[in-house]
């Protein structure tokens, strides 16, 4: 049995989760335990994690009975739930419910909780600028997330709510630059070309949350707005163009062209850019850079990312 404090990861083998494992047990004064919590503990992702010294425990977020076990014992946790392996606001904050709840019962003293602000505070669904999804939702991913707030302050956990933001890796994945009729590279978003979008390397969560444990209670009670940069369109694109040694231009897409697209969650993709930008003062705004660097140093710029990761980048624009 260790004697280190243990920290429960949530979704261990996912991107957020991996990231935080990742952290905790490369951190170079070794401070925690981790605990990774997974469905498959016989996965080569859960195995890996288990070789590298994690405790691997076998939790499903939709079964409370899951996680009693998998919580007991532990000093803190890092909580992330999935919204698009199911795409349901409803089955979301029923998990963040049960993950509410345990944290509770197990009497955690710090939980860092991935989350994501509900946009109906500063946009009501009777706001006629963006469709209504799921009955009750401008952005179901980020709303259901910012609504399962209050369940872990209700529980009395003690909580640090960390807002992430837009990932860079996105630039590799599903919005890749992609090549034009006229044989140019376009990336293409719902986005306006004025506006500044604020992004962050997914595994900078996982340095963020190693930060915010070893801080103590520094930070319980308090949110955490996380990005590692704020740039334009048209500044993605020339970085990316830059790493890649092939200009790339920026495309505006309008974002009722965006939410006709044949596509997976175009409605609701185009009403998160929608936010990012209609509100970029109040979400890019508060993620203050500088801070953020006194909390987590090694915050990656896009810049640095884009050069860590040139070799994705050209594969993905193809």
């Amino acid at each position: 049995m260790t004697s280190k404090p243990i920290i429960v990861v949530a979704g261990a083998t996912g991107a957020q989760g991996g990231g935080a494992a990742t952290a905790l047990l490369e951190d170079p004064q070794q401070r925690f335990a981790v605990r990774a919590l997974t469905r498959d503990p016989q996965s080569p992702a859960a195995k890996a994690l288990a070789d590298r010294g994690a405790q691997v425990v076998r939790a499903d977020f939709a079964d409370p009975s899951t996680l009693d076990a998998a919580f007991a014992g532990a000093h803190g946790a890092f909580l992330v739930t999935n919204f698009w392996e199911h795409g349901s606001a409803a089955q979301e904050k029923d998990q963040i419910a049960n993950l509410a709840a345990a944290a509770a019962s197990a009497m955690l003293s710090h939980v860092v909780w991935s989350t994501l602000e509900d946009t109906r505070d500063l946009l009501p669904v009777s706001d006629p600028r963006m469709p209504v999804l799921q009955d009750a939702y401008n952005v179901p991913h980020f709303d259901a997330k910012g609504e399962g707030n209050r369940l872990f302050t209700e529980a009395g956990v003690p909580t640090t709510f960390l807002n992430t933001t837009f990932f860079y890796q996105g630039f590799i994945d599903g919005f890749a630059p992609r090549r034009g009729e006229d044989g140019e590279l376009v990336l293409a978003l719902p986005f306006e070309a004025q506006k500044r979008l604020a992004g962050v390397d997914v595994d900078d969560i996982g340095r963020t949350v190693l930060a915010l444990l070893a801080a103590g209670d520094a930070y319980v009670g308090k949110t955490v707005n996380l990005a590692g940069d704020h740039l334009t369109g048209s500044q993605y694109a020339d970085i990316i163009g830059e790493v890649i040694g092939e200009r790339v231009r920026f495309d505006s897409i309008p974002y009722d062209v965006f939410r006709a697209a044949p596509i997976p969650a175009a409605e609701e993709v185009a009403n998160m850019f929608q936010y990012y930008g209609d509100f970029e003062n109040e979400f890019t705004g508060a993620r203050d850079l500088t801070a953020l660097r006194h909390l987590n140093p090694d915050l990656k710029y896009f810049r640095t990312w884009a050069l860590e990761n040139a070799d994705a980048l050209k594969t993905a624009t193809g």
